[in-house]
C-alpha cells in the first residue's frame, strides 16, 4: 500500500501540514481531500489517504486547526472546534486553501472531490455551501447544521452516510439537510444506517448513547464512497 508523507501548505497566511499520499505511476489521478474528525489529522485519517492512493488517487489530509494540531483528549479537541464552530467563514478558508493545494500537486487531475468525518463532514459539506468548485463530496457521520450565513449553489455531488440512531444529528437535523440539500444542491443521496449511531467508522468509538462502532455500517459505507468517488471522479471508466 502507498504510504504519505506529511505536507505543509499555506492557508491565507496560515501555516497547515497536512498529509499527501500519492497512487504509484505519473497520473494524472482524481484527486479526493480526508478531512478528520475532530481531534484533527490522526494516524486513522493518514490510512485512509494511502488507502485512497492504492485505488489510484491522490489523497491529501486536511489540517483545518492549522499547524498540524491533533489531540485525543477530547476537551482540547472540543476547545479547538468550537473556535472553528463559532467562525463558519474561517472553516471554510481552511478548506478552500486545502483544496487549492490539491488541485497543484502535479500528479492530480482534473476531478476533485473530499470526504470527511464527523466535524470533518461539516467541513466538506461548508465546502460546498461556500460555493467552491469540486465534483463529489462525502460525509460520514457528519454534523449537518448551516452556517448563519447560509449555502450558495452547491456544485458537488453529495453522499451523505448517516448512523440513524446519531445522538448528535437526529431525525429532524436529517430532515433539515435534504431540505437544504433539495433547494441547493442538484445531486444528492443519503444512506442511513438502522441501529447505528455517531462515529460508527472508529473501532475505538464505544457502542451506546448513539454513539459506536459498527462494523457493517464501516464497511458498507465504504462500500458506497468508493463507488460514488469512481463513478463521479472517473466517469470515462
Amino acid at each position: 500500500m502507498p504510504s504519505g508523507t506529511a505536507y505543509p501548505y499555506d492557508a491565507e497566511g496560515t501555516a497547515c501540514i497536512g498529509y499527501l499520499a500519492l497512487p504509484d505511476g505519473e497520473g494524472p489521478f482524481p484527486g479526493i481531500l480526508v478531512s478528520p474528525a475532530f481531534g484533527g489529522l490522526s494516524d486513522m485519517d493518514r490510512a485512509t489517504c494511502d488507502r485512497l492512493a492504492a485505488e489510484g488517487y491522490v489523497a491529501l489530509g486536511v489540517d483545518y486547526y492549522s499547524d498540524g494540531r491533533h489531540s485525543t483528549d477530547r476537551a482540547q479537541a472540543a476547545e479547538w472546534m468550537a473556535e472553528l464552530q463559532g467562525n463558519r467563514p474561517l472553516l471554510a478558508v481552511r478548506m478552500q486553501a486545502a483544496l487549492r493545494t490539491l488541485r497543484e500537486v502535479p500528479q492530480t487531475g482534473a476531478r476533485i472531490g473530499a470526504m470527511g468525518y464527523c466535524f470533518g463532514g461539516k467541513s466538506v459539506l461548508d465546502l460546498a455551501r461556500s460555493g467552491a468548485q469540486f465534483d463529489a463530496g462525502v460525509t460520514l457521520h457528519g454534523v449537518y447544521d448551516a452556517p448563519p450565513e447560509g449555502s450558495q449553489k452547491m456544485t458537488p455531488a453529495l453522499l451523505i452516510c448517516d448512523g440513524w440512531d446519531d445522538s448528535l444529528c437526529p431525525p429532524e437535523a436529517k430532515v433539515a439537510l435534504a431540505a437544504e440539500l433539495t433547494a441547493h444542491c442538484d445531486d444528492w443521496q443519503m444512506l442511513a444506517f438502522g441501529h447505528t449511531g455517531h462515529a460508527f467508522t472508529n473501532p475505538k468509538a464505544a457502542v451506546g448513547n448513539g454513539f459506536g462502532y459498527s462494523a457493517s455500517a464501516d464497511r458498507r459505507s465504504w462500500r458506497a464512497l468508493t463507488g460514488f468517488f469512481d463513478e463521479v471522479l472517473r466517469p470515462e471508466g
